[in-house]
């Protein structure tokens, strides 16, 4: 999970396996959201509506039908946030070892690489921002 304004990853979840649904991940994980959060989330979450959270999905098309005003307006704002996203996990990729097969075998290695993977992430973005900069030093050095 990111957060868009600060284009940081705020929460991970353990590693599944690839074919593992991202709806049943969520589930299971029982993330608990701040009340009155909004959630967007793309077509791989349809029907995971968490409690005391508000959820924004794109509309689909009617077949053989145009999509009204709102919901192109819906849409386009929604892809807004959604590149946002993507250019957080594109950061996060830039460690080779989270975009290509993982041959490890021991237990929790993967989970390790990815928290080692955001962490560097999360401190590539802090340090993009001077004002901010300082605070995180101070931070990491206790």
């Amino acid at each position: 999970m990111t957060n868009e304004h600060r284009q940081t990853v705020v929460y991970l979840s353990q590693t599944y396996p690839g074919k593992t649904h991202d709806k049943k991940v969520a589930a299971q994980a029982a993330i608990q959201y701040p009340a009155h959060s909004t959630l967007t989330k793309d077509t791989g979450f349809q029907g995971y509506e968490p409690l005391d959270v508000w959820t924004i999905q794109p509309k689909k098309k009617p077949k053989g039908k145009m999509l009204g005003t709102i919901a192109q307006l819906s849409n386009r704002f929604i892809a807004s946030v959604r590149i946002k996203i993507e250019h957080v996990l594109a950061g996060i990729k830039r460690c080779r070892i989270v975009k290509e097969v993982l041959r490890n075998t021991k237990d929790g290695f993967s989970d390790l690489v990815m928290q080692i993977a955001c962490g560097l992430h999360n401190l590539r973005v802090s340090f993009r921002h001077p004002s901010s900069c300082s605070l995180q030093l101070v931070a990491y050095s206790r």
